[in-house]
């Protein structure tokens, strides 16, 4: 009898399993047919010019998180390069410098577009144009510049940079700008301007007249107050997740996020691990760093925080690069079995912060960025080859393919519309 019963049950578990393995066949199916039917656009990709030259740039499948091949293998469609620079000091020389760096990567994204791949990518400027490139079987390059700090004081910048491709800005990173205070001011609460400086509301006056959107990922909540008063626009967070969920200053609390509906803007969701779970980050990379000291020591190479790496000259951060990068091939496997084994930032954690924020303000007010090459990445979605990953997750919670399509960029496609739509208005008058 007992024999009758076991096998029984062993055929019925086999049943139940064959079944769960079609189930999740059906769903992977099915995030894969509504990946492929939606336009995804990632808001924040960061670049290194040293990967746009005529020898190693985008076409090739470089040791950085977004390449061409990349987003072929992982559908995505539009990725926002980002013209950032670093706080220096506010004076004429810290400005001239910043100007200079953010001018080279203006440069480097259009080398891209019109001389090493324009059969492959091209530039966008509308949300037209996102949309007649997609459908020429291109991918998209957009523009937003993390970090106003190269404007100067010179207010004529703003529609130089938009002349250039940029369609956001915000007026700061970290440390306080000429502009606008930090986020990270919390940290001491030591405060330059209190909000936005006035030069920064004669910034955010041009932006608003040229139909450039203003960013309030790296600005503080006063200076956010500020742009929520002022703005005659919408304005989007272009890479910043829920602060209910991770107490970082670099996310939004629930007033933030409400004054962003009630503005008709976009909170775009990222996927860097300390900002989705700053805990389980830090254990996890504290594992990592201990592999990569023992590693550094064995070789005798020193690592460097990241902001003391911008800081080199330029050939010096390459060859920091090129050795740091020998490093990481060096533990790969050691890290690899981390990710199996350990308890890594995930895709599912990710995607708490846009579940929290769609249940808050709407899913007509959140989207999707990476924060790659910047610091951004997370297990299941560490490059842009595995950008479907996310659909799929949305999809095995339950969204429709109308809702990923508005959170994949319908949304912040529509903002930029209205953005450039009060541009026209001003200017008419």
């Amino acid at each position: 009898m007992k024999r009758i019963y076991l096998i029984a049950f062993t055929l019925i578990f086999s049943n139940s399993i064959a079944q769960t393995k079609e189930a999740d066949e059906a769903i992977l199916e099915e995030a894969k047919r509504i990946h492929e039917n939606v336009i995804t656009i990632d808001t924040h990709c960061d670049i290194n010019i040293a990967n746009f030259t005529s020898n190693r740039n985008y076409t090739q499948d470089t040791p950085s998180q977004v390449n061409l091949p990349k987003m072929v293998k992982g559908g995505l469609d539009v990725a926002w390069f980002i013209v950032y620079t670093g706080q220096g000091p506010l004076n004429e020389v810290g400005y001239a410098s910043a100007y200079e760096q953010a001018m080279s990567k203006f440069d480097a994204i259009h080398r891209l577009a019109l001389e090493y791949a324009p059969n492959q990518i091209e530039l966008a400027l509308t949300s037209k144009d996102v949309r007649r490139i997609h459908a020429a079987g291109k991918k998209v390059a957009m523009i937003g510049v993390e970090n106003g700090y190269p404007i100067g004081t010179d207010v004529s910048r703003v529609k130089e940079f938009y002349d250039l491709g940029a369609r956001y800005m915000s007026l700061a990173h970290n440390g306080h700008s000429q502009l606008s205070d930090s986020n990270t001011g919390e940290g001491d609460d030591v405060w330059l301007h209190d909000g936005l400086s006035d030069l920064g509301k004669e910034v955010l006056a041009e932006m608003n007249k040229y139909g450039m959107m203003l960013d309030v990922s790296h600005p503080s909540k006063e200076a956010m107050r500020d742009m929520i008063e002022l703005s005659k626009a919408p304005i989007i967070a272009s890479h910043s997740s829920a602060r209910a969920l991770c107490d970082h200053s670099r996310n939004l609390d629930d007033e933030q996020l409400q004054w962003i509906k009630e503005n008709n803007g976009v909170v775009q969701a990222v996927a860097f691990a300390s900002y989705i779970d700053t805990k389980k980050a830090n254990a996890f990379i504290y594992k990592i760093n201990q592999l990569q000291e023992k590693e550094a020591e064995k070789v005798g190479f020193e690592i460097l925080s990241y902001y003391d790496v911008q800081e080199l000259p330029t050939q010096e951060r390459e060859e920091y690069r090129k050795n740091y990068l020998a490093l990481q091939k060096r533990i790969k496997p050691k890290v690899d079995a981390l990710y199996k084994n350990e308890d890594p930032v995930n895709v599912a954690d990710f995607v708490d912060h846009i579940d929290y924020m769609v249940k808050k303000i709407g899913v007509e007010h959140v989207g999707i960025s990476s924060d790659f090459d910047g610091g951004g990445g997370i297990y299941g979605w560490n490059d842009a080859s595995e950008t479907v990953n996310v659909t799929l997750e949305l999809v095995k919670r339950g969204y429709t393919e109308e809702e990923i399509k508005l959170l994949w960029g319908d949304n912040l496609l529509r903002v930029l519309d209205d953005v450039q739509k009060v541009a026209q208005e001003i200017q008419r008058k």
